[in-house]
């Protein structure tokens, strides 16, 4: 373990044979006795065991334990006024544009990256872990990205959905398109490779839906196994001939350097959760999206569609 006296989250799943999200519920509602050092949260082994008694009806009132001086170093820091430290998680450029801006438009903030894919974003969001998320995870079923599965994630939490951008996903295939693929079925074509993406990113949730929209099993697909962590990757891996096919979007085969044929105009936005900590951040996030400067340099990097940049989506009360 990590640490003799308490476990992270990961370890306390795999200790209770349940998922981290389970964990989160069980420390969100209190069952679950947790305290955070840094970015991580952690739980001392007397709450576990104290939880694993009451768990079997046995449970008996266990004495409080002092948090370790890490703990306490961070509560001394936060109450001192430093920079609070602002997580950004995403994998798009413009993300570490608004962390530059925010960063210049107020001290009291420190924005930091976290370079993962939509889901694993959220749920981090749902931890404790992250403070601004970008999303653009399609819903088959509706049509709609990002709000069916926001609701989903962030259950009994008050949010708002503001939209960053939009911009096309598609397939990426050598120049001049050889094997002519054309829609999602062509994948399904006696010769014809694919390169994935990870789990939990929004392209690969986009080639789940479709998948289960065209009736397609991953298995009769070649190459569906076989997994890149970012656009960039994907796009490289059909340049390099080593497939013939694979999901993300525009930009990157314009850097890359293959051909490009757009599906979907996929909305990029971005989750705060709404309370009384994020107030001022909200207001500066909007600010700073609405802005002329920031969508100037939006529209330099091109490839990005800002209608509704800054535009609420959707927000609980």
């Amino acid at each position: 373990m990590s640490n003799e006296n308490s476990y992270t989250t990961e370890e306390i799943a795999k200790l209770l044979r349940i998922s981290k999200l389970t964990v989160y519920d069980l420390i969100k509602k209190g069952e679950l006795p947790a305290y955070r050092v840094g970015r991580q949260m952690r739980v001392d082994a007397s709450d576990l065991e104290a939880y694993k008694v009451k768990a079997k009806g046995e449970y008996k009132q266990q004495p409080a334990t002092e948090l370790p001086s890490a703990g306490v170093q961070l509560t001394a820091t936060k109450q001192t006024g430093t920079a609070r430290d602002i997580i950004i998680s995403g994998q798009d450029v413009s993300l570490d544009m608004l962390a530059s801006h925010l960063r210049k438009q107020d001290k009291d903030y420190r924005p930091l990256r976290s370079y993962v894919g939509s889901i694993n974003s959220l749920i981090a969001m749902y931890a404790g872990e992250a403070d601004i998320v970008s999303t653009h995870l399609f819903d088959g079923d509706t049509g709609e990205y990002n709000l069916p599965y926001v609701r989903s994630i962030l259950s009994g939490h008050r949010y708002i959905i503001v939209n960053l951008l939009s911009r096309w996903a598609g397939f990426y295939v050598q120049a001049g398109n050889p094997k002519e693929i054309h829609a999602w079925t062509d994948l399904l074509k006696p010769g014809i490779r694919m390169v994935n993406r990870e789990k939990g990113s929004g392209a690969r949730t986009l080639i789940e839906e479709e998948f289960r929209l065209h009736a397609i099993k991953g298995c009769d697909v070649a190459g569906y196994e076989r997994e890149e962590a970012n656009h960039l990757a994907v796009a490289g891996t059909v340049a390099r001939k080593e497939a013939d096919v694979g999901i993300g979007i525009e930009k990157a085969s314009r850097i890359v350097g293959v051909d490009f044929l757009p599906l979907v105009r996929e909305r990029y936005d971005l989750v705060i959760l709404k309370n009384e900590e994020n107030e001022k951040l909200i207001s500066h996030v909007l600010e700073i999206l609405q802005s002329h400067l920031f969508q100037k340099e939006l529209e330099a990097i091109g490839g990005y569609e800002l209608t509704h940049t800054g535009k609420i989506m959707y927000e609980t009360w």
